[in-house]
C-alpha cells in the first residue's frame, strides 16, 4: 500500500482527476486516472470491473449522477493507502485513446481567428466576417477515423492543390501543411434522433475536454473547400490529448463568452453564455511560438452542442466536437500558423530559423491549463506529434 504525495503544482491533483485509457509492457487496456506523475488503474483502485475495459465508454454513457459518485469515491481513495497494484510511473505506460470516437465535428467559433482568416482571404471586405457567423456556430463534419491520441505521429498528406501561378491543379504532398490548436469536448449521453439538447442541458451531455489539434494542409483546403468545405485538407490527421479532464473539474475556470451581439435566435440564447478560462501553448520544435486563451471564444460549448443537434441529429457516446482554432487579440495569441506567418508572408523564429508552414520532422507540441478548485491548477496534458515525410 501506498500513501500518494501530489505535488501541489502538479497540474493533477484532487481538483483535476482525469480519465484515461493505458497498458503497460504490450497488456491489456485498461481505464484510469492521473495523480502527480502516477497512473492509478481505477478498477484496482476502486473495485469497479466497469474499469477494467479497455475504453471508458460504459463510464460515460452512464450519466452525470454516476460521473459524480465516482469522482468523489475516486478523492477519497487517493487520500487513503493505495493498493500498489494499481499504481504506475507515468513514463511507464502507454496511453491510448480514451474511447472510441463515433463522430466528429469541427467548428469555428473564435472571432479572433475568423476575422484573421477573413482579412487574409477577403483584404477587400471591410467586414472581416462573413453574413452568417455572429448568428451561429459555424462548423463542418469531419472524419472520426482519423483521429489519434498524443504520440502518434502525422504524415504529410497528398491531394490536389493549385497554386496562384499554377495554370492547372497538381497533385503532390502539402507544402503549407498547418496546425489548430482547439479544444475538444467529448458527449458522454447522447440524444435520440429527432430530439435536440438545449442550451442549459449541456452539463447532462458532456463528459470532459481534451487539447485538440486539427492538422490542416492549406494548400489543398484551399482548392477543394468551395463549396462544400473542408474534406481532404483536413481529413487525414487530428490529434487529441490522452486525458480527459472532465467538466466537474472546470466548474472553477467557467467565465462569461464575449458579448453575443447581435442576440442569438432562442435555441442559442443562454441567460449567462459561459466560456472557460484556459491557457494554451504551441511548441514548435520545442520553442513557444503562441499562447491562445480559451476564454476569449465566442460561442460556448453548450451552444456548440445546441446547434449540433438542433435540427434533430443525433449524438452518441464517444462523439467529439472540436471548438475550432483558438485565438486570441494579439500576434502572439494565434493557434494556427496561418494566421501567426499571415500567411506565410511574415515567418515567425523557431530556434534561430525563419518558418511559415510545417517541415518533415517538424514536431508540435500544445499544452493547456485552467483554474481549478480552491486555486489549484488542472492540467490537460499534451498533445504531440512530428511531421513524417509524405507516402505520394
Amino acid at each position: 500500500m501506498t500513501l500518494l504525495d501530489i505535488p501541489a503544482d502538479s497540474g493533477f491533483g484532487l481538483a483535476n482527476l482525469p480519465y484515461g485509457v493505458y497498458s503497460v509492457a504490450g497488456g491489456p487496456r485498461r481505464c484510469a486516472t492521473r495523480v502527480g506523475d502516477v497512473v492509478v488503474d481505477l478498477a484496482v483502485l476502486l473495485g469497479d470491473d466497469d474499469f477494467a475495459a479497455g475504453t471508458l465508454e460504459t463510464f460515460m454513457a452512464a450519466g452525470p449522477r454516476r460521473w459524480a459518485q465516482v469522482r468523489e469515491a475516486i478523492r477519497a481513495a487517493v487520500r487513503a493507502d493505495v493498493p500498489d497494484a494499481a499504481l504506475h510511473p507515468v513514463g511507464e505506460v502507454t496511453m491510448h485513446l480514451p474511447c472510441e470516437i463515433a463522430d466528429y465535428v469541427d467548428f469555428y467559433a473564435s472571432e479572433h481567428h475568423a476575422s484573421n482568416l477573413g482579412r487574409l482571404f477577403r483584404p477587400d471586405n471591410p467586414d472581416p466576417l462573413l453574413p452568417n457567423w455572429k448568428h451561429l456556430p459555424v462548423g463542418y463534419h469531419g472524419r472520426s477515423s482519423t483521429i489519434v491520441v498524443s504520440g502518434v505521429d502525422v504524415v504529410r498528406p497528398c491531394g490536389q492543390r493549385k497554386g496562384p501561378n499554377d495554370p492547372e491543379p497538381v497533385f503532390g504532398p502539402s507544402v503549407r501543411l498547418d496546425i489548430e490548436a482547439e479544444l475538444g469536448f467529448l458527449v458522454g449521453v447522447g440524444n435520440d434522433m429527432g430530439s435536440s439538447i438545449g442550451t442549459g442541458a449541456a452539463d447532462e451531455h458532456l463528459f470532459g475536454a481534451v487539447i485538440f489539434n486539427d492538422w490542416s494542409a492549406r494548400d489543398i483546403q484551399a482548392w477543394e473547400y468551395v463549396p462544400l468545405g473542408p474534406n481532404l485538407g483536413k481529413s487525414f490527421a487530428s490529434s487529441i490529448s490522452p486525458w480527459v479532464v472532465p467538466m466537474a473539474a472546470l466548474e472553477a475556470a467557467r467565465v462569461p463568452t464575449p458579448t453575443q451581439e447581435p442576440t442569438p435566435l432562442p435555441y442559442l440564447r443562454m441567460d449567462e453564455p459561459w466560456g472557460l478560462d484556459i491557457d494554451l501553448s504551441v511548441r514548435w520544435n520545442g520553442h513557444e511560438v503562441s499562447r491562445p486563451p480559451y476564454r476569449e471564444m465566442y460561442w460556448s460549448p453548450a451552444q456548440m452542442l445546441a446547434h449540433t443537434t438542433v435540427n434533430g441529429a443525433r449524438t452518441r457516446t464517444g462523439d467529439i466536437f472540436a471548438s475550432g482554432t483558438i485565438s486570441g487579440p494579439g500576434a502572439d495569441q494565434r493557434g494556427a500558423f496561418i494566421e501567426l506567418t499571415w500567411g506565410g508572408k511574415e515567418p515567425v523564429d523557431v530556434g534561430g530559423q525563419e518558418r511559415t508552414f510545417l517541415l518533415d520532422g517538424d514536431t508540435v507540441t500544445i499544452t493547456a491549463t485552467a483554474l481549478g478548485a480552491g486555486g489549484e491548477r488542472v492540467s490537460f496534458g499534451e498533445v504531440t506529434a512530428s511531421i513524417l515525410p509524405a507516402r505520394c
